[in-house]
């Protein structure tokens, strides 16, 4: 599997983004996906994530409400919308596969494959 983030840029504190991760391979639609977020000097942290079927979705705190993740089987493509952006947003952001686990994890270990990240800068 191989994955392609796209979608960051810079945004003012209260926009919005929309990111995609664009995977390769027919077993996609098999997998976990998640998001997560690296900001400078800190370690990876998980934003998101969602099932095989996109039937669950989990979400870190600091995003609830604000972020949505989704995906779409058919484009092979899963989604990261963020709204209402805040300048502790920043960080670059990654998308992975989970191919062991039925549920959803936290746990960046547990993913066994990574995009290469796309970075979101949110300023005040």
């Amino acid at each position: 599997v191989q994955l392609q983030a796209s979608g960051g840029g810079l945004v003012q504190a209260g926009e919005s983004l929309r990111l995609s991760c664009a995977a390769s391979g027919r077993t996609f639609r098999s997998y976990n996906m998640g998001w997560f977020r690296q900001a400078p000097g800190k370690e990876r942290e998980f934003v998101a994530g969602i099932t095989w079927s996109g039937g669950s979705t989990l979400y870190a705190d600091s995003v609830k409400g604000r972020f949505t993740i989704s995906r779409d089987n058919a484009k092979n493509t899963v989604y990261l919308q963020m709204n209402s952006l805040k300048p502790e947003d920043t960080a670059v952001y990654y998308c992975a596969v989970n191919t062991r686990q039925f549920t959803i994890t936290t746990i960046k270990e547990s993913y066994d494959y990574w995009g290469q990240g796309t970075l979101v800068t949110v300023s005040s």
